[in-house]
């Protein structure tokens, strides 16, 4: 009896271990819709002002613009950006692996510190002693808003201006689908303009491209961090829809197991049972 009392308690605590994931997955599916309708919107805001920035870019002077100015040598500052809580599968550990590997491979021989956006990312690489973490940033994902994205862009900007960073590089996990994402690079700065056919139809500007350059430039880049919090926020819903899917259904085949091992258990106690009744009525 004592074992099926066992049986009967796992049951149990695998049945209400199962409707936490359960409610977690439909929380995760709600906030997912939602960050989902973000980033379809914020896409091509981003996307189309990287086009017209490129195309001032083309147009005027690089060297006039300290945002378009490399230089060699100098430090490489990495952001890496997680999420707050964990139970999201391999969403944490693949963007912390990435960035691992992204330092020690790309950015051989040269001074790298980081930037982490997310707790997770946070408990994660404070344990491992060979990169130097400047900045951390906590619940910024609450609200996403384009204040928070400037907190983060802001600061590093002023640094690359004044010559004490070199680059300026982004680890994260771009959104494809509620069962799919995708680590990224980006490198934010130093902005290189990517030669397209966009130089092939020019237009009169008031003031002129630097003037102009100078003014959308700074604004691309919090815009541009702005989409990679939204990316970043909807791929952590999806990976967490995906994990807790995965783990009811467990939680199912697991309950199924153990219900199958506590009826064999019941039948052998209650055969036994018969064995010995019909055993002492045999021997009276």
């Amino acid at each position: 009896m004592a074992n099926l009392r066992d049986i009967r308690r796992r049951i149990n605590s695998v049945k209400n271990t199962q409707k936490i994931t359960r409610a977690m997955k439909m929380v995760a599916t709600a906030k997912l819709r939602r960050a989902q309708d973000a980033i379809v919107r914020m896409r091509p805001y981003a996307y189309r002002m990287r086009d017209i920035v490129n195309s001032l870019a083309l147009r005027a002077d690089s060297r006039l613009h300290p945002l378009l100015r490399r230089a060699d040598g100098g430090r490489i500052e990495l952001i890496v950006v997680t999420s707050d809580r964990g139970l999201c599968g391999g969403f944490n550990t693949n963007i912390v692996n990435a960035a691992m590997e992204y330092a020690t491979s790309n950015f051989q021989n040269r001074e790298v510190t980081l930037t982490l956006v997310g707790r997770r990312g946070i408990e994660s690489l404070r344990r491992r002693r060979r990169l130097h973490i400047r900045k951390t940033y906590v619940d910024i994902m609450e609200g996403n808003s384009l204040r928070n994205a400037g907190r983060i862009i802001d600061e590093l900007t002023e640094e690359f201006v004044k010559g004490e960073l070199s680059e300026v590089h982004c680890v994260y996990n771009e959104f494809k689908s509620a069962i799919s994402q995708r680590v990224v690079l980006e490198r934010l700065l130093p902005f290189e303009p990517a030669h397209t056919d966009v130089l092939a139809i020019d237009y009169l500007y008031e003031p002129g491209p630097e003037a102009l350059l100078d003014a959308l430039l700074g604004q691309h880049l919090q815009v541009q961090m702005h989409r990679i919090l939204h990316e970043s926020a909807a791929s952590e819903f999806g990976a967490r829809m995906t994990a807790m899917d995965a783990a009811t259904k467990n939680a199912g085949d697991v309950i199924d197991r153990l219900t199958l091992r506590y009826n064999r258990a019941r039948q052998d106690t209650i055969t036994r049972e018969m064995i010995e009744i019909v055993s002492g009525t045999e021997a009276l």
